[in-house]
């Protein structure tokens, strides 16, 4: 009887650990919604990327597998998409951003923002700055990346989120989980 109730405690502790990194329903619905924009195509699949422990330790944030992954579209890999939080003045929020074969930004997006100032880091305009940067770009706000008044904490924040994925993706890179 013990060790039943071993193996299940084992089987439940691996599947609440494994259900964690998972990307909540809602989240994963806008980022698929924003994959088919971007694409112009409605067969893509994502793939969760397992980063080693051994690289992760490196990162200046860590990587998990609800948090990066590939665009597959038939059987070839036709980019890849990062979804991560950033803090605001008192909540988080929820973002994405979306990298071509070459790793660089395609595509930038605020998929939930929680706050009640400071949206506008969610406007096309603000965030179409990010399209084009890649692991070999270091941005800075107000001089790269402009500010926006009501939403100092954000953009800053924002900006400080894709500097440190570009810095992480040249580690990524050298290590070749690409």
């Amino acid at each position: 009887m013990k060790s039943k109730s071993i193996a299940f405690l084992i089987v439940f502790l691996i599947t609440t650990q494994l259900s964690a990194f998972q990307l909540p329903k809602r989240i994963l619905k806008k980022v698929e919604k924003e994959l088919v924009k971007t694409y112009e195509n409605k067969e893509l699949k994502l793939v969760e990327m397992t980063v080693p422990e051994r690289i992760n330790t490196q990162l200046g944030k860590r990587i998990n597998a609800a948090t990066l992954f590939q665009i597959v579209a038939a059987t070839a890999v036709i980019g890849y998409a990062y979804v991560d939080k950033a803090p605001s003045k008192t909540d988080q929020f929820d973002y994405l951003l979306i990298l071509d074969k070459q790793l660089i930004i395609k595509k930038s997006k605020v998929l939930v923002y929680r706050e009640d100032y400071g949206a506008e880091i969610g406007s096309k305009r603000w965030l179409k700055q990010f399209i084009g940067k890649s692991g070999k770009d270091q941005l800075k706000y107000r001089r790269d990346i402009m500010a926006i008044s009501g939403a100092t904490i954000s953009a800053l924040s924002m900006t400080q989120a894709i500097n440190q994925f570009l810095a992480d993706l040249t580690i990524l890179q050298k290590n070749n989980i690409f």
